[in-house]
């Protein structure tokens, strides 16, 4: 997810996609304590997704 596409967003679709993006990085998670994991890479992704939503949501609210 890029940084325009998250300013572009409202706060709370911000708010949605970071609930959505750690659903996510729970699932993830969980597939990989069962043996199920697929993508590696992914957790990595949703990782710093959530922290660039949380980032501009901080900018944005200063």
């Amino acid at each position: 997810m890029k940084p325009s596409e998250i300013r572009e967003m409202s706060a709370a679709d911000r708010l949605q996609k970071i609930t959505e993006l750690r659903q996510e990085l729970f699932n993830l998670r969980f597939q990989m304590a069962s043996g199920q994991f697929e993508k590696p890479h992914r957790i990595g992704e949703v990782k710093r997704d959530i922290a660039r939503l949380l980032t501009l949501m901080k900018e944005d609210s200063e």
